[in-house]
């Protein structure tokens, strides 16, 4: 089974809590905090490998995530990392964020590595706490948490040149006689049933070839196969378009050749614009000869049209020749151009004061989650840090101007305070 797009959840790994610990052995009482710091979470890694070809290993498994991060131990030692989770993607995958529809990355080079996702950062022990005025702490902080993400992983090849045309045309046949791809072939329509991929070594020159499958009248609006592929020639240099001129099947050719061009202007302006070679196909075959004589008057000189038999080999040396000498005048094809999507941290600090029908007022944010990790209520030093960050934010100062008075209660997280003015 072939899969060209999946949608996955991916989480790196949570940060590992700092601990709250004091240096003991015999002889002394007191020996200072030595809590270490926890361990960071695991990334979420994407890497490129030519090797695969198809997105299927998602397709059964769907959820990912990354080691979290060790707590911090004793003697100030630190927990251990987490280990990344690199996913192994085919070459041409790309990566979106599923919420809004931002491309993330094209995997493009071979070895390509990107991280998508940071894992948290590891709480800090009790030890990094002292200060001059506060010897003891008896609070450390917590891991950094992460956040579940939805993805779309979507395969588009990367070749040079694609095959179109109508199924049972003869473009497996052409692939399987020009690269060193060995694709399934038989004489009934949708043999091929996922993108084929062979390198065409052309004396000392070679380019990518791939034979696109399922292309039918109606494919731009999702009949038959090839609305599932038409994604894969959105990156094709060129295209050669191979047209049945037998006519055995009971199809005009010249009618075949308007209808497919039709459904890629439908699909898509830019691919209706590449530069098209047309290859007669079967044209060994009785009658061929007529059809290619109506075929090349209504054609005219707008396309480059080449007789060959993929049968026999004949006329496939000319078509090299003829892809080769377009190549040369086309671009090469670069990485689809990212939206600069990236998933922040969620330690962002930022907050927002809600004012709730009860006259109470409520802090939200991601300075909020900071805090509940850092602060110890229980802990007076703990509790005065808290105040601090508060009062440095100028949240106090919000509070007195959206009309706080001593009494009020201000509620941070899942506690309750009292403001006092």
């Amino acid at each position: 089974m072939f899969i060209d797009r999946v949608k996955i959840k991916i989480k790196a790994g949570d940060g590992g809590n700092g601990i709250t610990s004091f240096l003991h052995f015999k002889g002394v009482v007191n020996g200072g905090p030595d809590g270490g710091d926890g361990g960071k979470g695991g990334d979420i890694i994407f890497e490129a490998d030519r090797h695969q070809s198809s997105l299927i290993e998602y397709y059964y498994k769907t959820k990912y995530h990354a080691e979290n991060g060790s707590p911090g131990e004793p003697k100030n030692c630190f927990g251990k990392k987490g280990q990344d989770l690199v996913l192994k993607v085919p070459l041409g995958t790309v990566i979106k964020d599923a919420e809004s529809g931002l491309t993330i990355a094209d995997i493009f080079y071979p070895d390509q590595r990107i991280t998508v996702l940071t894992g948290g950062d590891g709480g800090k022990g009790n030890a990094r706490f002292t200060s001059s005025r506060r010897h003891a702490p008896h609070f450390s902080q917590t891991g950094e948490k992460t956040v579940e993400r939805s993805v779309i992983l979507e395969l588009k090849t990367i070749a040079d040149v694609g095959l179109v045309g109508f199924p049972n045309v003869g473009k497996s046949t052409i692939l399987s006689k020009t690269t060193n791809a060995r694709p399934k072939i038989a004489n009934y329509h949708f043999t091929t049933l996922s993108p084929n991929l062979g390198i065409c070594k052309y004396y000392d020159e070679q380019f990518v070839l791939a034979d696109i499958p399922g292309l039918i009248e109606g494919a731009s609006k999702g009949q038959g196969l090839g609305i599932e592929f038409l994604r894969h020639i959105e990156r094709t240099r060129m295209l050669v378009h191979v047209v049945d001129i037998s006519g055995v099947e009971g199809r005009d050719p010249y009618e075949d050749f308007v209808k497919i061009n039709e459904e890629l202007k439908d699909y898509s302006q830019k691919l209706a614009k590449l530069k098209q070679i047309v290859v007669l196909n079967k044209c060994d075959i009785f009658g061929a000869e007529e059809n290619i004589k109506e075929f090349k008057k209504k054609v005219g000189r707008k396309y480059k049209v080449i007789p060959v038999s993929a049968i026999t080999g004949d006329g496939l040396k000319e078509l090299l020749s003829e892809i080769m000498k377009v190549l040369e005048k086309i671009p090469k094809v670069e990485p689809l151009k990212t939206d600069e999507f990236k998933y922040e941290k969620p330690e962002k600090l930022s907050y927002e004061i809600l004012s709730n029908d009860d006259g109470s007022f409520e802090i939200v944010g991601t300075l909020v989650e900071v805090l509940s990790r850092n602060v110890v209520l229980t802990d007076t030093n703990s509790f005065m840090y808290m105040q601090k960050v508060l009062k440095d934010r100028g949240i106090f100062k919000e509070l007195k101007e959206l009309g706080a008075t001593d009494g009020t209660t201000v509620i941070i997280g899942s506690v309750e305070f009292e403001y006092l003015d």
